[in-house]
């Protein structure tokens, strides 16, 4: 299988042109070329294929083989290459995904494309269709435990799980219980859920023992990214993420929208921030009046190989 290595921002992943290769099991492939020891080494897996709907389908897959709806820094290397293999002499592109048509604009330095402005569509906030479901562990309701459970108005009992859905309202700056500690938590989907968590310090925050614990709590029954920020000014702010089935990674585009939405909706920043991520910076701007959010950023490739 032939292949090539790209990143934005450091988010790698391993490329494939299935208008040429077949992939036969894409989730078992992912899993194997991920393998920074074993295989080539990436954050996940992903396959660009014709479309009916768009001028390119974007398939992904994260690095546990688990297949992903919509990756911002992936997409932009999807826009790379196709652009500079030849596969389109188009600066402005469509791009089918698991998350809907996402369209692109390609900055083109030398011939090759340098820079792609994303447009990633409307945030979603509705916890429903996020999803999240705070019920028993919301601090403000006071229904950490089972028996004091209380419904209000606008929730609703899931029978199934016994946790409680907010029907209508965003989970804006709401403090819940993560295992024994108390966090306030925004949640946003671009596509995929995130969960924005502001801290003091970013840099030294024990990601790896606080990511999982996001990522695999009850009330996100889809798992969850989650993105812990910091703001730095009413135009900047750093984060760090933990990607559901991939871990810690460099760099994530739907994160960075993500943030800042949240960010807005928080009154931290305006709605148009840099973002800083460990790999480099992301300039996003919610644009309120047409509710989309508009990803600009860099997109770089590696190397070219085959894996046998």
């Amino acid at each position: 299988m032939k292949f090539t290595k790209m990143h934005g921002l450091g988010n790698d992943y391993i490329y494939v042109n299935c208008f040429k290769e077949q992939v036969g099991n894409p989730s078992e492939t992912a899993i194997r070329v991920s393998d920074r020891h074993f295989g080539i080494g990436s954050d996940g897996l992903i396959l660009i294929r014709p479309s009916d709907k768009a001028d390119f389908q974007m398939e992904m897959y994260n690095a546990d083989g688990s297949l992903g709806a919509m990756c911002g820094n992936g997409i932009r290397c999807v826009a790379k290459y196709v652009y500079d293999y030849g596969l389109t002499d188009k600066t402005q592109i469509s791009v089918e995904t698991k998350s809907g048509i996402k369209y692109l604009d390609l900055t083109v330095e030398n011939g090759k494309v340098a820079l792609v402005r994303v447009d990633m569509g409307a945030p979603i906030l509705e916890p429903e269709q996020i999803p999240v479901r705070i019920g028993g562990y919301g601090k403000s309701q006071k229904d950490c435990f089972p028996e004091k459970r209380m419904l209000s108005d606008n929730s609703s009992l899931d029978n199934e799980t016994g946790n409680v859905s907010l029907a209508n309202e965003p989970i804006i700056g709401e403090e819940v219980f993560v295992g024994a500690d108390i966090f306030s938590i925004t949640c946003v989907s671009m596509g995929n859920p995130h969960c924005i968590v502001p801290v003091e310090d970013v840099d030294g925050l024990e990601i790896e023992k606080i990511g999982p614990r996001f990522e695999n709590h009850p009330m996100f029954p889809d798992r969850v990214n989650t993105e812990f920020v910091k703001v730095i000014d009413h135009d900047t702010v750093q984060m760090r993420v933990w990607e559901r089935g991939s871990g810690e990674t460099l760099a994530c585009g739907t994160g960075a929208c993500a943030v800042a939405v949240a960010s807005a909706l928080n009154g931290w920043t305006g709605n148009k921030v840099t973002v800083k991520l460990r790999g480099g910076d992301l300039q996003i701007e919610w644009d309120r009046g047409k509710n989309t959010v508009f990803m600009t950023g860099p997109a770089a490739t590696v190397f070219e190989g085959e894996i046998i």
